[in-house]
């Protein structure tokens, strides 16, 4: 008897701090959210005022953000206002997996979209306007490095919901960081073809993040169980 109510007591306590994790995890996707929207619009602006493919790429990846971690965000949600429904029955695990799994084929459109523009300004390069592009983007590498340490946790590895929220994040934070050195190559040296190669470095590294979270949050959508025993 009394094993069982230590039993009941860890159970309790253990959907407590479950769902406590919950309502942060949905709280910081909130505040990312908002903060990428704005971002986004600055980026995509200054990327096209500027001519820089990479800041250009670099917005609209941020706009990929806004839907995925959108996503991560709406999953939190949904999860919380209708766990205990009596009218819906739902698996939180797969869930918050499809949701991974959905901002990882986005991600992956994206790169695709990153590298034919990268190429097409390889062929027909454009004048930079360097000291503003330079600018935005140093703005973005702070945004993004701020909503990396707001999505991080220590049950990201294991909530692909919200590891597919932190690496968008971490895949924008490497294109701002290399669309940086690029227009300072570029602005220094007058090499303007560094702008569109980071374009596509970026895109190729956001693929191999991308496939990687569609193998883990796909084994969880076909139960896909490695090392059993039976």
């Amino acid at each position: 008897m009394e094993d069982s109510h230590k039993d009941n007591n860890h159970h309790n306590h253990s959907h407590s701090h479950h769902h406590d994790h919950s309502h942060i995890h949905e709280s910081n996707a909130r505040w990312v959210v908002i903060i990428a929207f704005f971002t986004m619009i600055l980026e995509i602006c200054f990327g096209y005022y500027s001519n820089s493919m990479a800041l250009t790429a670099e917005g609209w990846h941020m706009s990929s953000h806004v839907f995925a971690i959108g996503l991560t965000w709406i999953s939190y949600l949904l999860t919380r206002r209708y766990a205990k429904s009596e009218h819906l029955s739902f698996n939180r695990e797969k869930l918050l997996a499809l949701s991974g799994f959905t901002s990882a084929i986005v991600l992956q459109i994206i790169a695709v979209i990153m590298i034919v523009e990268s190429i097409d300004r390889l062929v027909n390069p454009l004048a930079i306007k360097f000291n503003e592009a330079i600018i935005v983007a140093a703005i973005g590498l702070v945004v993004n490095a701020i909503s990396a340490k707001v999505l991080h946790h220590e049950e990201e590895h294991s909530d692909h919901n919200i590891r597919a929220a932190y690496l968008h994040v971490l895949a924008d934070g490497l294109t701002s960081f290399t669309a940086i050195l690029a227009l300072l190559a570029g602005m220094y040296f007058k090499l303007y073809y560094f702008d569109a190669i980071s374009g596509i470095i970026g895109s190729v590294v956001i693929t191999f993040w991308a496939f990687s979270l569609i193998r883990n949050s796909g084994s969880v959508l076909v139960d896909f169980k490695r090392n059993i025993k039976q």
